[in-house]
């Protein structure tokens, strides 16, 4: 009898990353820019309280006038990734990025403040859309289980970068800010330098016109997201959905001073739950989105999840410290998995919904949703906190709404013509 027997050996690391050298490179890159805006974005408006000398009215203002300018980044970016190579498009955001806090440390004038503050939030917005774009052409069909693994190395980056930035404020002094700012300023340098070595990817229509046919290209205009109202109704959903990012982050903070007998201690503490699922969980829930049609399905159990964690808030107000911290665990637990499954099925349906001539533009638009929800997410959920215990389903409520519409209108543009790509299963490798 033999002895020989077929063994199924798992593949080393690099070759389960989508994408090849450059994938992975690119993911260096993203990993080392939370790693930066993690040192300065915690650390933000105490520089510009303690080191500028802004009142917290200013701060605050400077702040909103920034996240605003930024608004329009997303959409802009992805008009000039259309225009230009995608991966010089890159390298000019994080230069500019570079020079928008180096420009900070030149001045304390308040108008110059914020006006550097407004350029470095155009390409800072931008870049979320640019990354998605280049997932897109240099992982193909992977490209869904691409950002599930730049997503969890983002959230590595970041807590590096907090922690760091943790270090330097216990010192306290202008000095440790300066190295915060800096700290910051030089990585954008150093992922410069490595996107240079990236090899631009194939742009869509590119080549699926060559492949298609052998004559001259088309020469009608490219498709305009701003007239696509389907797309645009699409996007303003997306904008609804991206409101966990502001419960997670601005609510249950609030919530759990203004509202519930829980320590405050608890807050930090559901923010490293929230990062540690994120870590765990994101690379292996991106199976259930490996089709344009998978990814719709999960408007399901997301309507689901966000009507539990809504709730979960409101029986935290109910009374007593230890239903509180339960309740409140289970929703920052509940809400990381719609989390989760929300940017799952964003990744793939925007892409797919987007057509192949005009791709950054329709992937910019889509960046309004969470750019928007920056900027207005946050004096909606305060306001939340304020209306009381009652707010919270009516916001779930809202949530499982939306996700009913949501599903409806991407299964009827999937009978239609603007699928951009087939409909392919993600390689597990």
């Amino acid at each position: 009898m033999s002895r020989s027997t077929t063994h199924t050996t798992r593949p080393p690391l690099k070759g389960r990353i989508p994408g090849g050298t450059d994938g992975r490179r690119m993911l260096v890159v993203g990993f080392i820019d939370k790693c930066g805006t993690g040192l300065w974005s915690t650390a933000m408006a105490l520089y510009f309280t303690y080191v500028t000398g802004l009142g917290l009215g200013q701060v605050g203002l400077l702040i909103a006038l920034s996240g605003a300018a930024g608004i329009a980044g997303a959409p802009l970016g992805g008009r000039l990734a259309d225009r230009f190579p995608l991966v010089r498009v890159i390298v000019c955001t994080q230069l500019l990025r570079a020079a928008a806090l180096f420009a900070l440390l030149t001045t304390d004038n308040y108008p110059l403040l914020v006006l550097f503050s407004a350029v470095g939030a155009l390409p800072d917005r931008a870049t979320n859309v640019l990354t998605k774009l280049y997932a897109a052409r240099v992982a193909g069909s992977d490209r869904v289980r691409y950002q599930a693994i730049n997503r969890t190395v983002s959230n590595l980056g970041w807590t590096l970068g907090g922690l760091g930035a943790a270090a330097a404020l216990a010192i306290g002094s202008t000095t440790a800010f300066h190295a915060l700012l800096v700290g910051d300023a030089l990585s954008y340098l150093v992922m410069a330098a490595l996107t240079l070595r990236c090899a631009e990817p194939p742009a869509p229509a590119t080549s699926r016109v060559a492949a298609a046919s052998t004559g001259p290209a088309p020469t009608t205009k490219p498709s305009n997201p701003w007239r696509d109202r389907g797309f645009l109704t699409f996007t303003a959903g997306e904008a609804v959905f991206f409101l966990h990012d502001s419960i997670t982050q601005v609510a249950l903070p609030l919530w759990i001073v203004h509202a519930t007998e829980a320590p405050v201690g608890l807050a930090p503490l559901l923010m490293v739950i929230n990062s540690a699922l994120v870590v765990l969980f994101q690379v292996p829930l991106s199976r259930f989105g490996s089709t344009t049609d998978s990814a719709r399905r999960l408007y399901g159990p997301l309507a689901g999840l966000f009507a539990i964690g809504t709730l979960a808030l409101t029986v935290s107000a109910l009374g007593g410290r230890t239903l509180a911290v339960t309740a409140l665990i289970t929703a920052a637990v509940v809400l990381t998995f719609a989390e989760m499954i929300h940017t799952i099925a964003s990744w793939e349906i925007s892409v797919a919904l987007a057509p192949d001539d005009a791709q950054g533009a329709y992937l910019g638009v889509h960046g309004l949703a969470q750019s928007t929800q920056r900027f207005a997410g946050p004096l909606l959920v305060t306001g939340l906190v304020s209306a009381g215990p009652l707010a919270w389903p009516f916001l779930g409520a809202a949530l499982v709404a939306t996700a009913a519409a949501q599903n409806r209108l991407v299964r009827r543009r999937l009978t239609g013509p603007s699928l951009s790509v087939p409909k392919v299963t993600v390689s597990e490798h």
